[in-house]
């Protein structure tokens, strides 16, 4: 097979949450576990750090990985959904997978795993772990795909845990209540294993503190030992932050969200460091400074061009896109356009609520058939008079705002994963 049809068989015989969300989660690990044991528990052969929470895991995953790489480390990196190429899933320092490998993953095993029926996500992790195996990484960051618990990522024992946020995502699998959700990102707390808590709520706290004391697992909770003192955007849109470990820590992921990841990283390094890991100040500023370049994250708060300004971020959920709404308020403007597209099983109206009204809209949907089609979007905008047009894919909406753009305008594409990714698909093929 080559590249293309293996991922067409990936795809298509595998179920992708991506494209059809519920149908392709499948409870449980006996899979994972039967997949592990098949490829000679290749996790067990190198150092795993594992991150979960409903916003903020990629970047806080990306920026881990950028630091141990600074420091010297082989480092793994597995994380999801990719945007623009499904090697984006699996990379070491920051280079994709090689399409080789793929192809002889699948060609040398699907004779084992077809009888097995197993989802697309946890064929992918145990593709990804043997990769780290085979490359003989140092350590590899995992990014969990959904929830925790019960994800298949959670078959590994890490030295740190880090637990970013909860919020509402994903209710139909993790629960309706705040509770309910957290207890389901707890299970990855293991016994012994130092946690992070990135952010809590009076919800949530108890939960991660119970499971814990039962894991008999030391819990720092980042907001508690605010170490992250104050933070700033220069001139270039780069985040300055000032912080009880390092002065003037330059980040080159200038989202307003990324000062409660940054907190919840500067708890993180500290457990690493009195866990024995090498990991200096000028690796922390390095891997801060240049955490895209270094592991090739896209689409937080991502610039594409200049005059007029045009911005895509990934924010997807309502605790997301509040922060992104409020970002857009702090910006220079003549007038805002936004491109706007949705999944179906996201909380639409409550998205919607929080948009400004005074922008215009260009409704659009994902390449994915859970997206919302375009023109359903419309209705539900209309509802909180929010206006605009439809267009029949992200390509045509980007034009159409660009066109009707000032150059001293602001536009913003956003609302789904999905929908950056088709913007930056189509912005990779037009170079």
């Amino acid at each position: 097979m080559t590249y293309q049809e293996t991922l067409n068989y990936l795809y298509n015989s595998t179920p992708l949450f991506q494209n059809v969300g519920k149908d392709a989660y499948k409870e449980g690990l006996e899979n994972t576990h039967l997949l592990d044991a098949h490829f000679g528990h290749p996790h067990r052969r190198f150092k795993t750090i594992h991150v979960a929470g409903t916003n903020g895991k990629g970047s806080c995953s990306h920026t881990l990985a950028a630091i141990l790489q600074s420091a010297g480390y082989k480092v793994g990196l597995y994380t999801s959904p990719h945007l623009v190429d499904f090697r984006e899933r699996i990379r070491v320092n920051g280079i994709p997978a090689n399409e080789a490998y793929v192809i002889d993953f699948v060609e040398q095993h699907r004779a084992f795993f077809e009888p097995l029926h197993p989802s697309f996500f946890e064929l992918t992790t145990a593709m990804a772990f043997n990769y780290f195996a085979e490359q003989q990484v140092d350590v590899a960051v995992i990014e969990v795909g959904l929830g925790g618990r019960l994800d298949c990522t959670n078959i590994i024992r890490p030295d740190l845990c880090v637990i970013t946020n909860i919020s509402f995502d994903h209710v139909q699998f993790l629960g309706d209540t705040l509770a309910k959700i957290a207890s389901e990102k707890a299970g990855i707390i293991k016994p012994g294993i130092p946690v992070v808590i990135g952010e809590t709520t009076p919800e949530t706290k108890p939960v991660f503190t119970e499971e814990a004391l039962k894991q008999g697992a030391t819990i720092h909770f980042a907001e508690e030992e605010q170490l992250l003192l104050s933070s700033s955007v220069n001139a270039e849109g780069k985040r300055i932050y000032q912080t009880k470990d390092y002065a003037d820590l330059e980040g080159e992921l200038g989202g307003l969200c990324q000062e409660k990841n940054a907190n919840t990283l500067l708890s993180a390094i500290r457990v690493l460091q009195s866990a024995g890991y090498l990991i200096k100040e000028e690796h922390v500023r390095e891997g801060f400074a240049r955490v895209c370049s270094l592991t090739g994250l896209r689409g937080r708060w991502q610039k594409l061009q200049e005059s007029p300004v045009a911005i895509c971020d990934t924010g997807h959920n309502k605790a997301g896109i509040q922060y992104i709404v409020e970002q857009l308020a702090r910006q220079n403007y003549r007038h805002l356009h936004i491109v706007m597209g949705m999944v179906n099983d996201k909380d639409i109206t409550s998205v919607l609520a929080l948009l400004p009204k005074d922008a215009t809209y260009y409704f659009t949907q994902a390449s994915v058939s859970r997206a919302l089609p375009a023109t359903e979007v419309q209705h539900l905008a209309e509802r909180t008079d929010l206006s605009g047009q439809t267009y029949h894919s992200v390509k045509e909406a980007y034009q159409a705002a660009l066109a009707s753009a000032h150059p001293d305008d602001f536009v913003f594409v956003g609302g789904s994963t999905f929908i950056v990714a088709d913007l930056l698909s189509f912005l990779t093929d037009s170079f």
